[in-house]
């Protein structure tokens, strides 16, 4: 129930009422109390003064129990809160990582300030200097758009995480917007894709022929493939199935500072899945899998057995940074263009879009959670496939397959 407390001045004349309501307790366990002041109006007597003092203490308990009212709860506390009953029971490490970095630089803008007192206009503030040159600490640019909205992303959730406490109504992310504008007055472009094109996906095969096996199987399966970098790294022989020319991916390999090398679950549900293989990659792993039962005789008791296909000197899983790093100084030592890793699976699937497979199949392939996603990622190859689907009837009759 809501206590009222009337204030006086010297005279002993009532001056206002102090509504004070126990409202639960912190994340610290103190019990939090909502305070609110009323004054009467000129000339409202006071029998009046009371009477309206019980109504509004009434409807000011209400408030409370239906989060109208928030707690004195700041918002560096209140994540701290979040990370400890649900972020780190419902997030993947390499998550967390991230949403620790996002809030590092969350809180010196926004974690002193009570969660009630924080509006659209403070976080606005916080996102537009995310645009400004000096943002990013490395090489002192601005943030891109993406790095933006998981800093957008990031806030809104502690303040769902707030509502779903009943502690405040409204979240005030929403009247928030992304700057379209860089610091040099540009607006901003979504960076393109790099992707290798046939040919230079042939050169790139060529180069693989010189390369250390282990890299060689790796990249070969990336681009034969298209399964991300952790689900290759995450691949133990007894994942593969050669007379049926089969790869189990049930899991990943990742790296966070904390956890070190660690195996996790596939991204999704339906990352979890059977990959075919054509022959000529069969022929590889079977190569190296000789080649690796070689090495591992002559280490003796030195090798740590943990079954994966890509690993240290001495058995260990393999960092998952250090096939990025070979291919990036190989190709720089071969003045071949360098994308990164995940260049590879993008080759993949424009591959599979230009032959005119279905998105619905390409998902699979992929291990992407829905359809939607690869035509949302891909819409640019599926767009160019449609159009050279309309054309196949009158292609043939108009005689130009026969050209």
């Amino acid at each position: 129930m809501a206590y009222i407390e009337r204030r006086k001045n010297k005279k002993g004349e009532l001056t206002a009422y102090r509504f004070r309501v126990y409202n639960g307790y912190d994340v610290n366990g103190k019990q939090m109390v909502q305070f609110k002041t009323w004054v009467p109006p000129e000339g409202m007597t006071a029998k009046q003064a009371e009477k309206e003092a019980q109504r509004l203490a009434v409807l000011f308990e209400e408030e409370c129990a239906h989060g109208q009212v928030t707690a004195t709860v700041k918002f560096q506390k209140l994540c701290e809160q979040w990370f400890g009953e649900y972020a780190e029971l419902n997030h993947r490490s390499t998550t967390l990582q991230r949403e620790h970095l996002l809030a590092g630089r969350i809180y010196p803008a926004l974690g002193h300030l009570r969660i009630d007192k924080i509006t659209a206009r403070d976080i606005q503030k916080f996102i537009n200097s995310l645009a400004k040159p000096g943002a990013n600490k490395r090489n002192g640019k601005p943030l891109s758009q993406k790095t933006m909205r998981h800093h957008l992303s990031f806030i809104s959730s502690i303040f769902e995480y707030a509502i779903r406490l009943d502690m405040i109504s409204t979240n005030p992310c929403s009247k928030v917007i992304i700057p379209k504008i860089d610091a040099n007055g540009k607006v901003y472009k979504k960076p393109e894709k790099h992707i290798y094109t046939k040919e230079q996906a042939k050169e790139f095969m060529t180069i693989l022929r010189e390369a250390p096996i282990k890299y060689r199987v790796f990249f070969t399966l990336a681009i034969y493939t298209g399964c991300r970098r952790g689900e290759i790294l995450g691949i133990e022989w007894k994942n593969i199935d050669f007379e049926n020319r089969t790869i189990m991916i049930d899991h990943t390999s990742n790296y966070t500072a904390k956890n070190g090398i660690y195996t996790d679950a596939t991204k999704t549900d339906k990352s979890t899945r059977l990959v075919d293989l054509p022959p000529t990659v069969i022929k590889l792993l079977k190569a190296y899998k000789h080649d690796q039962d070689s090495y591992k005789a002559n280490l003796g008791d030195k090798w740590q057995e943990h079954d994966r296909l890509f690993t240290k000197w001495d058995g260990a899983p393999m960092h998952p940074a250090t096939p990025y790093s070979w291919l990036k100084k190989e190709c720089e030592r071969r003045s071949f263009p360098f994308y990164g890793v995940h260049t590879l699976r993008h080759f993949f699937a424009s591959v599979e879009i230009e032959a005119g497979v279905d998105p619905t199949t390409v998902a699979a392939m992929l291990g992407h959670s829905t359809p939607q996603t690869t035509l949302t990622t891909y819409s640019h190859y599926f767009a160019e496939s449609k159009k050279r689907a309309s054309n196949i009837v009158a292609d043939v009759l108009e005689g130009k397959d026969a050209m």
